[in-house]
């Protein structure tokens, strides 16, 4: 089967595949009033899952993240991680979490197959991580890093969204983290959401003003891999961590744009902004069905837009970025 392609070339091999929409944190430019679920949730099962696995693995998918919500609030999260990495053309199980749970099972998931994992934490001080997240779990979630790095993971990353007048004095505590300890930190600028634009204009900070700091203090610009998301990356030879910065309002962001999402009802979405999603589900019921399924993702891929439209203010559909996966 030929590899998934969109009409200006670029070639999508990264599935972000969301198992839940569910969340336990109330971060300020997520979730702030906390999940509110929409009628009885019907999120994808495990037999759904292992055809959606198979049916993009089939057209080039090598890496596959498994995100929410929080995706560890499925009892059966360890069973989904199986299925991911028991695909032979899936090169790469990563995952999405607040970390919440990762200091009891990270052992148990790296034994299922999982290999990459990228923990939210917006703040290192333990008064702002409650503050933006609405839970008191920061020693928690830095415990469960430990864990995650004792445990052997190829790649253990940090999320940070940059947010003006919260954690925007955290760098200089972030960098001395990164010093002696190998993970990378990437700083994630803030996006316009559904949540209004009173938020955005409050708390924005543009990456690239991070980036010319970065670069003033001996940071180098690393070549991205093939299956790197969109992340500029850095590092420095002082630092054993790296540093990321994912900036959507940069110019060109959505040029190499390698990933496509899925959320947990089914839905493909060939942007994180800007339009509904196409239902997937009624294709997932059988593997006999991966001929067509097949071709409807090739379908869709005709209608992707070279870019989102987030520079003129236009947020599409999205009112929070737990619902498909951010």
């Amino acid at each position: 089967m030929s590899q998934l392609q969109d009409n200006f070339g670029r070639k999508f091999h990264y599935l972000r595949m969301s198992v839940t929409d569910v969340c336990n944190f109330k971060c300020s430019y997520c979730l702030p009033d906390g999940y509110r679920p929409d009628g009885k949730p019907t999120f994808l099962t495990l037999n759904e899952i292992e055809n959606l696995v198979a049916g993009f693995a089939a057209v080039g998918t090598q890496k596959i993240r498994i995100t929410g919500g929080e995706p560890t609030l499925r009892k059966d999260f360890t069973d989904i991680v199986r299925i991911v990495a028991d695909n032979p053309n899936v090169n790469t199980v990563a995952m999405t979490t607040n970390g919440y749970r990762l200091q009891q099972h990270a052992k148990e998931w790296y034994d299922a197959g999982l290999r990459r994992i990228n923990v939210s934490v917006d703040s290192l001080d333990p008064k702002m991580f409650y503050q933006i997240t609405g839970e008191n779990k920061f020693d928690q979630v830095m415990r469960g890093i430990d864990a995650a790095l004792e445990a052997g993971f190829e790649r253990v990353k940090i999320n940070a969204v940059l947010l003006k007048g919260l954690n925007d004095k955290d760098l200089p505590r972030f960098l001395h983290w990164i010093k002696h300890t190998p993970i990378d930190l990437r700083f994630i600028e803030l996006m316009e959401t559904g949540l209004g634009r009173d938020y955005f204009n409050a708390h924005h900070l543009a990456g690239i003003d991070i980036k010319k700091q970065l670069e003033q203090e001996g940071w180098l610009y690393d070549l991205p891999s093939a299956d790197d998301g969109p992340a500029q990356n850095f590092s420095h030879s002082d630092y054993q961590g790296r540093i990321g910065l994912i900036m959507p309002y940069a110019k060109n962001f959505c040029a190499s744009c390698n990933r496509l999402r899925v959320s947990a009802k089914g839905k493909l979405h060939l942007c994180l902004f800007t339009e509904n999603g196409v239902d997937l589900r009624d294709l997932l019921q059988e593997p006999s069905q991966r001929d067509e399924l097949i071709t409807r993702l090739h379908g869709q891929l005709e209608q992707k837009k070279e870019t989102h439209f987030l520079h003129q203010g236009i947020t599409g559909v999205t009112k929070h970025l737990a619902s498909i996966g951010g």
